[in-house]
């Protein structure tokens, strides 16, 4: 009987176990997933040229649970229309007809380049999202002069009957509005100069079950880096009055402190019914970053990987709302059994060998720290020069993630080996849930305030040790449980 959470043989040294990469060529921005007759459609920017080669497709994969996705080839083409590649965009399904294709149509609009033109066109999918097809039509949107004007994201703005799309312009995300998904009316813009150039920009509604507090939140993939920090999902939260949307601070919150969850996309789940789907919303991102994509090690795939989903929830946390994030539920159902162990101290100066050790290279680590005001506690995963630490400092109230000793660091650009940190507060107790692949680990810590995704490069079936610093530490609550492993990724 085949294992499930051992990767076949001849599995390549990088593929990642669980999080999704396709068979081969390259992979980039998630693009929104549909639901559609009990799956999700997900589409992921792909290019079966690379490296000699450039322009992306949307390629499809395709899950019932949002953990375990299955590749099913490209469902839109690229250079098929004389409008070049496909870019980043979204898809909805159509349930009113506006768009004149039928009830239940699925319409993406998407950026597509050409000779570094871009434009937004659209394309119509009637057999659930398997294949679309180009839309006479296209370009729905001409481009006005712009040299950055693309990933529209489309959403219902069903108060006010109609169809929302936010563009990225730049360093400014353009607003407009439709009744058919086919005409466009420029409503206002958002402005950030401070942020980088603006991608894969989000609009959503949220409400705290527990204030009753509502809010709009809108989010971009951006750049942190003239704060110290890198790139990755900002969001504001405020209000939307049909035409423009007006933010609670000038400041973003950021949804992950790692240095690769780029191009992130939320969605709802239309089976939540209509406040369920204010309560929780979903999200994944691409596990890269665009100061080293290219460099990253793969195989006879390159361009990393897809992040695990997690649920997102609003909360208000002394008075402002944010969004709290923590691996799917469904994650559980690919769990292996734990091994796990009761509490034990590490003392300052000794790094010992968890009592409980991965037994294969995709697992998950859970363990509550106690530590004291000033201590700090680093489990590293993998050995030798191929290591990778997840810490927390109570000192300074964060949780980090250090990958200067991995595989590939000595090899990626200084950006790549910088400490990566999301701030936390523990009262001298802190829950860490930790996800590890072949390429990638995940940190969720604080009820999910705090999580941190990253490329990393450690052969964590190598061990995984923990030191304490400065103070004792407590380590209780502790499990490590194997992923099963998703062989869609394979050839």
């Amino acid at each position: 009987m085949t294992d499930p959470f051992a990767t076949p043989e001849g599995w390549e040294r990088f593929r990642p176990a669980f999080h999704l990469t396709p068979e081969e060529h390259w992979i980039n921005d998630p693009q929104r997933p549909v639901f559609v007759d009990g799956e999700w459609r997900l589409y992921y920017l792909y290019n079966a040229d690379y490296p000699e080669g450039n322009g992306t497709a949307w390629h499809l994969a395709t899950s019932t649970d949002m953990v375990t996705w299955k590749n099913r080839g490209v469902a839109i083409e690229k250079y098929r229309n004389g409008l070049g590649d496909i870019l980043t965009g979204s898809a909805v399904v159509d349930e009113r007809n506006t768009a004149g294709f039928g009830a239940g149509a699925i319409v993406a609009l998407a950026t597509q380049q050409d000779d570094g033109v871009q434009r937004q066109s659209l394309f119509v999918s009637t057999d659930g999202g398997f294949s679309f097809r180009n839309y006479e039509g296209n370009p729905v949107m001409d481009n006005p002069g712009a040299t950055d004007w693309r990933d529209p994201k489309i959403v219902w703005d069903d108060a006010r009957q109609q169809w929302v799309m936010v563009l990225a312009e730049g360093r400014r995300l353009g607003f407009y509005t439709s009744k058919n998904l086919r005409e466009w009316t420029y409503v206002s813009d958002f402005v950030r100069t401070d942020y980088g150039l603006l991608e894969c920009p989000d609009l959503f509604e949220m409400v705290d079950p527990t204030s009753g507090r509502r809010t709009w939140v809108l989010g971009v993939s951006a750049d942190a880096s003239s704060t110290g920090g890198t790139t990755g999902f900002a969001y504001w939260t405020g209000a939307w009055d049909g035409e423009r949307f007006t933010a609670d601070t000038d400041e973003p919150q950021w949804l992950d402190g790692g240095a690769d969850f780029y191009a992130a996309v939320t969605w709802n789940d239309p089976r939540d019914g209509d406040q369920g789907r204010l309560e929780r919303r979903f999200a994944l991102g691409w596990i890269n970053n665009w100061a080293y994509a290219r460099d990253l090690p793969g195989g006879s795939w390159q361009g990393g990987s897809l992040s695990t989903t997690r649920e997102i929830v609003l909360r208000e946390i002394d008075g402002r709302l944010s969004l709290l994030s923590q691996p799917v539920a469904a994650l559980e159902a690919r769990e292996g059994e734990s091994a796990t162990a009761s509490s034990f101290t590490v003392v300052p100066g000794d790094i010992v060998d968890l009592p409980v050790q991965p037994s294969t290279g995709a697992f998950r680590l859970r363990a509550r720290i106690d530590a004291p005001d000033a201590g700090e506690v680093r489990l590293r995963f993998g050995s030798g020069d191929a290591e990778v630490t997840v810490g927390y400092d109570a000192g300074a109230g964060v949780v980090f993630i250090d990958r200067r000793r991995d595989a590939v660091a000595d090899a990626m650009p200084e950006t790549y080996r910088e400490i990566r940190t999301a701030p936390v507060e523990a009262d001298g107790s802190l829950a860490l849930d930790i996800l590890v692949d072949a390429s990638s680990i995940e940190v969720f810590t604080g009820d999910g305030r705090a999580s941190l995704t990253s490329a990393a490069y450690a052969d964590a079936r190598a061990g995984v040790t923990v030191e304490a610093v400065g103070q004792r530490i407590g380590i209780r609550d502790l499990s490590v449980t194997p992923l099963e492993v998703n062989d869609s990724n394979s050839r």
